[in-house]
């Protein structure tokens, strides 16, 4: 099978990092190298598990196997997957390593360019808080494997991270995200925009937004609102602050842990996130929500982007998109696919009869991205569809 994507390349703008010939082209090798396992070797897998492993496992036990736990069992010894989850973490390793090479080389020149962009500027703002404590789930591991995660500072006011990780987000979905890596936002939009289409929020926040990949995309939808982004990471936000800026999009963004801002009670009409529930801890995810209802006016909705949750999955199905968890430094993946979320929304003061729980189209899948139609560990939106949860207030 060809692997030759139709997807179009990573916008530039004045922040990123510029590669040279030999750094773009071990970056194209690595995003190549993902497609090829997600087109060429990932369906092995099932093969592998109809063939053998689960007519062993009836074989042994008179019945299939009853849940991803069953499945991981047999499967992590199968050798077949063995060489699939090998290669693949291996993918992530270089895909860091391939987006480290140019920040590193042009470091200083970089971060110059960055902090030139003044945090009350005419457009947007930026706001850092150095005594905000960074959440203990998020310095346990190197989340995504990105070496350092998203907090390290290798020099003063560095942005080092935000620089690695808007090359390396392009790399991870293989362009499937877009050339401006905005498809989890676009396709909240796109949904939001068809099914309110009386829905003009003038006041949006965008919570665990690193560099502003989805947050943008709300400011060219609703020109006549104000949009805000919060997250933890200094390294992220200053990239992101200036990366809008360079894009012309006036965002406010903030240091500011979303299970509890300094906003005031009703401040927004809409809140959103984009695949950060599975990075924290399920206490934190109880403790978002209900910050939510609070932020939230009445009448206000929130929607929350992520991968789909494991309950309507086959139990080979739900292994192989827990991947994640098990290879690629994401500890609460798993939990957060599977939290009772009528009961999330009824502990966080939500009427849970005005839940939302749904399976949206991607934006960019009516355009020629050359999708896997699976989802997947190591192949993020594959499936041309997110899963939104979300709740009006």
């Amino acid at each position: 099978m060809s692997t030759e994507s139709k997807t179009q390349p990573q916008t530039e703008h004045s922040v990123l990092a510029p590669a040279d010939h030999d750094e773009f082209a071990r970056q194209e090798f690595v995003r190549s190298y993902k497609e090829y396992l997600v087109h060429n070797v990932h369906q092995g897998n099932e093969k592998r598990y109809e063939s053998s492993v689960k007519p062993a496992f009836e074989k042994k036990h008179n019945r299939v196997p009853r849940d991803r736990f069953e499945v991981a069992k047999e499967m992590t010894k199968d050798p077949y997957y063995q060489m699939f989850s090998s290669l693949l973490r291996t993918s992530q390793e270089m895909m860091w390593s391939s987006c480290q090479l140019p920040v590193e080389r042009n470091l200083e020149e970089l971060n110059a360019k960055i902090n030139q962009v003044p945090g009350g500027s005419v457009k947007g703002s930026l706001k850092l808080d150095k005594n905000l404590a960074t959440p203990r789930y998020h310095k346990a591991v190197d989340i995504h494997c990105q070496p350092g995660g998203y907090h390290n500072e290798f020099t003063n006011n560095d942005a080092s991270s935000g620089m690695v990780y808007d090359r390396a987000v392009h790399i991870y979905a293989m362009a499937q995200l877009g050339p401006y890596n905005d498809d989890i936002g676009a396709s909240i939009i796109m949904w939001l925009k068809e099914k309110y289409p009386e829905f003009q929020p003038r006041r949006i926040l965008d919570m665990g937004c690193s560099v502003g990949h989805s947050t943008i995309p709300y400011a060219e939808a609703f020109p006549d609102a104000k949009i805000y982004g919060i997250d933890v990471a200094a390294p992220m936000l200053r990239y992101a602050h200036a990366r809008a800026e360079s894009l012309n999009v006036p965002v406010h963004f903030s240091q500011q842990n979303a299970e509890e801002t300094n906003f005031k009670s009703g401040s927004f009409d809409l809140i959103v996130s984009h695949i950060l529930l599975h990075e924290t801890s399920e206490k934190a995810i109880h403790n978002i929500i209900k910050e939510c209802h609070r932020l939230l006016k009445p009448g206000g909705m929130m929607a929350h982007g992520e991968t789909p949750p494991y309950k309507n999955m086959g139990p080979f199905d739900a292994f192989m998109l827990d991947w994640d968890t098990r290879n690629n430094n994401e500890p609460f993946w798993a939990r957060s696919h599977e939290i009772d979320l009528y009961r999330l929304s009824e502990k966080a003061n939500f009427d849970p009869s005005k839940k939302i729980e749904e399976m949206i189209p991607s934006a960019l899948q009516v355009a020629e991205a050359r999708r896997s139609e699976v989802f997947q560990g190591g192949d993020f939106g594959g499936g041309g569809l997110w899963f939104v949860y979300g709740n009006k207030k």
